[in-house]
């Protein structure tokens, strides 16, 4: 038998809960805001006025959510100490006109998000979920976590070319999930069906922001449950791991030489290009407006900024015992052997030298081993928030993240130790 966990798995626990009860992007940030509060931030509005005031305060807006802890002596131009992450995830996601069907089936028009492993999410149980807006321009979070929808797969009898040539799918005929039977498809049904099951009032739907997710739980995998298997761990693993890292830090009580920042951005697997996006100017906007709400200047921002690091933190590929040869023959890492350090001489990912050293640092003060991770060169490789934060802003930016395998599945599979060394890690990172 294999040695057991040496970590408390209280973490992981709570990641586990914390990706069940998050089906979309709005739920997720809702979620961490709601950790935050906890913790003693509260929430401040981009059209108020900012004070200066020392203490926990975030932004939402969207599917993204900023949070930032001013210390205690903090001066204006202070630098800032950055964790990046992404909320979003490969998905199903309902079109303007979700009411469909043929032959007998009802059936929910959908469009492909991003770009997920399509396979993995036939003959699966979806729920739906998201974010409706009403007349009155005020937004709800819905969620019908219970088996709605499902992508069937044709019958290998009526396909024998599957097994000889792969499975080929098209992505507007073959991925329209169904819901129930009947001849009389009418506009309207699908959101009709949400308001009742939501409790909204008919009718006051006026937009919706939808999305399938899978319904099966988290959960422990393997002999000694070493594994987690469950979805969207890319990538909210790393968003739920800063939120901790930075309510631990805001709630310990020692001094911070730098500002701690949690920005964890949507559209992070479309391009980042949203106002909620990576790519955006919410984070930009967010720190400026820090720095001057504690009276400072623009030199005083260029000089914050000139000091300021962000771990962009995103998800990578363990060497996959299946497929050894398309990982690089000197890089090879493992789940559970602690996260992951991201380098791509192509500027992929925005890792150089003296990031690794901050990273290096970081881990060594947390006494958490850390891997690296570079791509096959005969590979393409991808790319984070990271490189993108670094050109926008100007601030030295460092890609980590957290080995898996199944990268854009509907469900993902990890360690269940290395998620509590990233935090762990993320903590050392934002003391300083």
């Amino acid at each position: 038998m294999s040695e057991p966990s040496r970590f408390d798995r209280g973490h992981t626990d709570d990641l586990m809960s914390f990706l069940a009860t998050s089906p979309s992007p709005y739920h997720a940030v809702a979620n961490a805001a709601e950790r935050l509060e906890k913790a003693g931030f509260r929430q401040v509005a981009e059209t108020d006025a900012w004070d200066g005031s020392s203490g926990g305060k975030y932004v939402l807006r969207g599917g993204a959510i900023v949070a930032w802890y001013v210390p205690e002596g903090a001066t204006p131009h202070t630098p800032f100490r950055i964790i990046g992450a992404h909320t979003d995830s490969p998905n199903l996601r309902v079109k303007p006109l979700p009411d469909t069907g043929a032959h007998g089936w009802r059936q929910v028009a959908v469009e492909i998000y991003g770009g997920p492993l399509l396979n993995s999410w036939l003959d699966r149980d979806l729920g739906l979920a998201g974010r409706v807006t009403l007349r009155d321009g005020s937004t709800r979070l819905v969620d019908i976590g219970r088996p709605l929808l499902r992508v069937p797969q044709l019958a290998i009898h009526l396909d024998r070319s599957v097994s000889s040539e792969g499975l080929k799918l098209d992505k507007q005929r073959h991925l329209q999930p169904i819901w129930g039977l009947g001849n009389d498809v009418r506009d309207g049904d699908l959101i009709a069906f949400l308001e009742e099951e939501s409790g909204l009032p008919a009718g006051e739907v006026a937009g919706w922001d939808l999305m399938t997710h899978s319904v099966e739980p988290p959960a422990y995998l393997g002999r000694d449950q070493e594994l987690v298997a469950g979805p969207r761990m890319d990538n909210l693993l790393s968003v739920h791991a800063g939120t901790v890292a930075l309510a631990a830090v805001a709630t310990s009580g020692a001094g911070l030489p730098y500002i701690p920042v949690l920005a964890a951005f949507d559209h992070e697997e479309n391009g980042s290009q949203s106002d909620t996006g990576a790519d955006g100017p919410l984070l930009g906007s967010v720190l400026e407006r820090s720095v001057f709400a504690r009276g400072g200047s623009y030199e005083d921002r260029a000089r914050a900024f000139a000091g300021t690091v962000c771990l962009s933190s995103d998800t990578g590929h363990a060497v996959h015992p299946n497929y050894a040869e398309r990982h690089d023959p000197t890089h090879h890492p493992r789940v559970n052997g602690g996260p992951i350090l991201k380098v791509n001489v192509n500027n992929r990912y925005a890792t150089d030298g003296s990031g690794r050293a901050i990273f290096a640092a970081a881990c060594e003060k947390a006494g958490v081993p850390f891997q690296s991770f570079v791509s096959n060169n005969s590979m393409p490789c991808g790319t984070t928030i990271g490189p993108i934060t670094a050109a926008r802003h100007g601030i030295r930016t460092v890609d980590i993240g957290v080995a898996i395998l199944s990268m854009h599945s509907a469900r993902e599979l990890s360690g269940a130790d290395d998620p509590y060394l990233l935090a762990n890690a993320l903590v050392a990172f934002l003391q300083g």
